[in-house]
Formats: structure tokens, sequence, C-alpha cells
């Protein structure tokens, strides 16, 4: 009797320590640290001493998972020159399957390719008027089977840091969204958008194809006037995956229609991230090609390169605006956990990328020259 006793407390033992085991929340902790080396052809002193070399990120990544219900957030800390800390993005979120997900916090804006449409360390023009890699605050929903994938998401703002009734926008932020200008003039923030991006999947042979269709409308709240104009934005998109070899192709429009002063034009508005805002024209065509391809190789630690080139140029609405243009060029070392970005970028009219950071996406400049940046990006992710 002693020893059935015992079997069946074993047998209880097993299957409630089991029960328990599945129960248990399951945590990820993971990050990076970065530095960045880079030469500017605009930058004489910079030239002089043969480029700069420090800091570029500490990030902290967290996962987490219990009883269905997902977190995902990660938080950066840059210099202060370059907006200081900032959480990239956090949400919560729920799978009712293996191919449909809820998120509701800061999430990244299901628009155009994602995560990113590019392969450097820039990212691609889109980024920089908020079209690339955009995360706002709100809820979207995502579906993504072997042949369709389609999201709809509402967004009630951007990052919010400051809940004031005229707050003006925070300029420490990862993506770009609309806010102030540095004089504080077009104080604009961004409210109440719908997304919906749809994406049919297609096979042929080792080939993949995504062909997909995005669309964006939302408010534009002005603090001074007290009203809100609004704002949209469409793309077509294509990403290609056959073998090693990738590549991302979209077009896109967007048209900002701010409720600004009288005494404001309403031919740009300001845009802001990373510590500083810029001018941004309201109303572009932006078209962007990104070739890739990786080569497997054993060379000691490095095990892939992956050499690329992304294009990007934005044609303004305006006439009278200069256009602007975006070419990078280069390579991504993986060495273990280190990953390695050498790029050669070059722009026309584009503030990270030449002098002209105030108006380079807006108006622009007059005979404006191709500027050089020289950038090896060198991180350890764990």
């Amino acid at each position: 009797m002693l020893r059935k006793f015992s079997s069946l407390f074993l047998i209880i033992l097993f299957f409630t320590t089991n029960l328990f085991a599945q129960e248990k929340p399951e945590v990820q902790i993971g990050g990076a640290l970065r530095f960045n080396y880079n030469l500017s052809s605009w930058k004489e002193g910079q030239k002089t001493r043969g480029g700069d070399f420090g800091y570029d990120v500490f990030r902290v990544n967290a996962k987490a998972k219990y009883k269905g219900v997902k977190l995902n957030a990660e938080y950066r800390l840059y210099s202060e020159g370059f907006g200081g800390g900032m959480l990239k993005q956090g949400w919560v979120g729920y799978d009712f399957s293996p191919e449909n997900n809820l998120q509701i916090g800061l999430t990244q804006v299901p628009f155009g390719i994602t995560q990113y449409n590019s392969h450097n360390w820039f990212f691609g023009i889109n980024y920089y008027v908020g079209l690339e890699d955009d995360h706002d605050m709100g809820i979207k929903y995502t579906h993504n089977d072997e042949n369709w994938l389609y999201a709809i998401a509402f967004f009630k703002n951007a990052e919010e840091l400051r809940f004031g009734s005229n707050s003006d926008v925070s300029y420490s932020r990862y993506s770009y969204d609309v806010g102030s200008s540095a004089d504080g003039l077009y104080r604009n923030k961004e409210v109440n958008q719908l997304n919906l991006k749809v994406v049919r999947k297609l096979s042929s042979g080792n080939s993949k194809h995504m062909l997909g269709v995005s669309a964006q409308y939302g408010g534009l709240y002005n603090l001074d006037t007290e009203k809100t104009g609004d704002s949209y934005a469409l793309a077509a998109h294509y990403e290609l995956n056959a073998g090693n070899f990738n590549l991302k192709v979209q077009a896109t429009k967007y048209k900002m229609n701010p409720e600004n002063p009288a005494d404001q034009d309403s031919e740009g508005l300001a845009m802001t991230a990373y510590g500083a805002p810029y001018l941004v024209a309201s109303e572009a065509t932006t078209y962007t090609i990104g070739p890739a391809y990786s080569v497997p190789v054993e060379w000691g630690p490095i095990s892939n390169l992956q050499f690329y080139n992304d294009f990007g140029y934005m044609d303004k609405a305006n006439d009278a605006f200069e256009d602007s243009f975006m070419n990078t060029t280069g390579v991504l070392v993986t060495a273990g956990n280190v990953y390695t970005y050498v790029d050669l970028a070059q722009g026309k009219d584009h503030p990270w990328i030449g002098p002209a950071w105030t108006n380079g996406l807006a108006a622009g400049t007059p005979d404006a020259e191709w500027e050089t940046r020289f950038n090896i990006n060198i991180g350890y992710y764990f």
C-alpha cells in the first residue's frame, strides 16, 4: 500500500511540477553597445583630425511572456548631444494564434517595407521624414500567414513625454515625428492616425516575393491655433529574397496640411528626433531602391559579409524647393556577436549628410553640392 501511495505521489508531483513549469514567466534580457567613427566632407576640423571615433549608444532589450501575454521593450541611451535616453519601442501583446497578434503601446507603424526599408546604418531617406521604422503610441493588429500579411492600426499620437495642455513634442526620440522647430514655430503634433498595410507573398523556386501597399491618414494638431489639420501617406513596395540576394523597392507619396498661424506658411513643417529638429517639405514623393548580397566566409571570427547599396530620392512638390538625394554604399561584417557597418554615405540637401541641417529636406540650398560621410559603426549585441 505504501509503495502504491508513493508511486501515486510521484505521478502527481511530476504532473504538478510540469504544470507550474508551463505557468512560469519567460524573460529574456539583451542589448548592445556601439561605437562610431565618422569622417565628413563638410567638417573642416574633422578632416584635419582624420575623423572622430566615439560612443554611439548603449541599449537594453527586454522580452517577457506569461500566460500568452507578451512584453517587448527597448531602451536606448545616447549621448546628451543626440537626445540622451529614449524608449525606442515598448509594447504589450497577445498572440491569438501563430498568425494573429495584437500589440498595445509604443509599437512600429505598419507602413512600407518593415522592419527596415534599407540595409545600412543610416537607414533610407524615408526614415528622415518619419516613414521608415517609425514607432508611435497606439494599438496594432497583425495577421501573417504563408500567403498574406496585413496589419491595421490606430495611433493616438507619437511618443508623449510631457502631457501638458500646450506642451511641445520632446526632441528626445528615436524615430522622426512632427514637432516644433528650434525657434518655437510650426508647433504641431501627430494625433489620431490610422494605418493599413497589405502584403501578398509569392514564391517561385528559391525566390520569395513580397508585393504590398500601405496607407496612412491622421491629424496634425497645431498648438498655437488649436486647430487640427491632416496628413496622409501612400506607398507601393516590393521585396525580393532569392538565396543570398535581397532587393527592396518602394515609392511613397505623402502630404501634410497643418493649420499653422497666418504668419507661418504651410510649405514646410518641423520634425524631430535625436535631440534636434529640422524642417521638412509638407508634400513630396520619395523613391527608394536597395539591393544587397550576402557572402558567407570563414575568416577567423568573421562569418558573413553583406554588400549593399541603398539609394533614395525625394521629389518635393514645391517647384521652388531643391530636391534631396541620399545614397549609401557599404558592407555589414558579421563576427560572432559583433556587427560592423562600413558605409560611404553621400547626400545632397540632406541634414545628416551635409551642412544644410535646418532646411535640407525643406527648401534646400540652391546649387548644393554632393557631400560625403564615411562611417564605421561597431556594435556588440548580446
